[in-house]
């Protein structure tokens, strides 16, 4: 095994055990999940044999053909990246869970794709919380309506919510911006909705992520190397 991704996952963890303290959480209050995308199947199976399960794509065909490759190891992928109408048959066979549904007809279509061997697919709504206009996602005020109809839906299990916020110049901005995403996430609990997700913060704004309640982290190049 190469110990460079070994020691960066094991450094990630660190960081993610240092800001859970700080933020009196445990550190197994968060997940992991290990960005791989542009990356072959041998440094995920490197990753893997680290203790790395949950591993996260971006690129629909280059996942399914990963996933494909991979399929002796017992592995959990996530789908993180946006999905056309006419990519969520391969997304709903494939993945195990899907971040980024952020309109109803996508969550309808990965629903009726979902192979009926399979458990529901686990999904996420990806919500544009600071109005990032490079960001997708369903605006805040859009949200609890598309969330009460994607927790209807057969095939499907919603879980929680996902962001990727625009850049902050300090911590403290960072920190508000997944206060709201938190404050968002709370809201559709107290409507009743089974969640336990939250799916937010990626390398550059980890701490403060885990700060405000992040339950999954997204981290690719810490524990990869650049690309």
């Amino acid at each position: 095994m190469n110990a460079f991704i070994a020691e960066n996952l094991a450094h990630v963890h660190a960081q993610i055990g240092a800001a859970c303290r700080a933020a009196g959480r445990t550190p197994d209050s968060v997940t992991l999940l290990a960005v791989s995308k542009t990356w072959g199947p041998d440094a995920v199976r490197q990753a893997h044999a680290a203790g790395q399960t949950a591993f996260g794509e971006n690129y629909i065909q280059e996942a399914v053909d990963k996933i494909a490759a991979l399929r002796d190891l017992p592995l959990t992928w996530h789908c993180i990246g946006p999905i056309q109408s006419n990519k969520t048959r391969p997304v709903a066979e494939h993945f195990d869970w899907v971040h980024s549904v952020d309109r109803l007809k996508i969550a309808q279509r990965l629903s009726e794709q979902r192979p009926d061997h399979l458990p529901p697919l686990q999904l996420c709504i990806q919500v544009n919380v600071d109005g990032g206009a490079t960001k997708s996602g369903v605006s805040p005020q859009d949200l609890p309506a598309l969330a009460q109809a994607v927790a209807v839906l057969p095939r499907v299990q919603l879980r929680g919510l996902m962001t990727i916020p625009e850049p902050a110049e300090t911590p403290s901005q960072m920190r508000a911006v997944h206060a709201q995403a938190k404050a968002l996430f709370e809201a559709l609990r107290q409507q009743g909705l089974a969640l336990d997700t939250l799916s937010m913060g990626m390398s550059a704004d980890l701490d403060a992520a885990i700060a405000e309640g992040s339950t999954m982290v997204r981290v690719g190049t810490a524990i990869f190397g650049k690309r």
